[in-house]
């Protein structure tokens, strides 16, 4: 199956696919994906409700300790290091950056707590640069629809970005993040009807 028809079907079932993480500013969002590790983004936001009205810009979150920041993250699990690279990578904000997200790959990347999933999600949302983040639902779904073969999220967004013009990446994510979320799950995949059963390789 072609690229087009892929992305083509994937239209139909999510015309306009949106973030599911609330955030107003693209630092508010880059602290909301690193809680989002092993996390749900519906826990995320619970949290997140409650923590940017104490530090939703780096310079209130560098005034929070360790300790502080723990007990107002600490249901997004992980907490100890998740709170540890908001803190780092909010001084890093601040010493180089006048407080603001950097807008390109490479600098995101240097930031703590920031790969390159992280770093393409805000830089896609955020930025609106075209980029596919490949998370465990991208993963899943890239290698069922034979989009990709492996379990290397590098590689398999490398395979994504090879199939798929440029143009469609961000959006792309998205589709298959909610397709994963909400059809192909890892568990019970919802195959009756699924626009994909003459590719999937799931059955087989």
């Amino acid at each position: 199956m072609q690229a087009k028809e892929i992305k083509g079907r994937l239209n139909e079932m999510f015309p306009s696919p949106k973030c599911e993480l609330e955030y107003k500013s693209p630092y508010e969002l880059l602290v909301a994906v690193i809680l989002s590790a092993q996390c749900t983004d519906k826990r995320v936001n619970v949290v997140t409700k409650e923590l940017f009205k104490h530090a939703g810009t780096p310079y209130e979150m560098v005034k929070l300790n360790q300790e502080e920041l723990e007990s107002l993250i600490r249901s997004c699990g992980f907490y100890h290091n998740k709170a540890k690279n908001i803190l780092n990578m909010s001084k890093a904000l601040v010493e180089k950056y006048n407080g603001q997200v950097p807008n390109n790959l490479e600098q995101l990347q240097t930031l703590a707590g920031v790969g390159r999933k992280t770093a393409n999600v805000v830089y896609s949302e955020a930025f609106k640069g075209d980029a596919i983040a490949v998370d465990t639902h991208v993963l899943r779904v890239s290698n069922r629809l034979n989009l990709a073969n492996s379990d290397d999220p590098y590689k398999v967004e490398q395979a994504l970005m090879k199939f798929f013009p440029a143009k469609d990446w961000s959006e792309l994510h998205l589709q298959l993040v909610h397709f994963g979320r909400y059809k192909c799950k890892a568990q019970k995949p919802e195959c009756e009807g699924c626009p994909f059963v003459d590719i999937c390789t799931y059955k087989r």
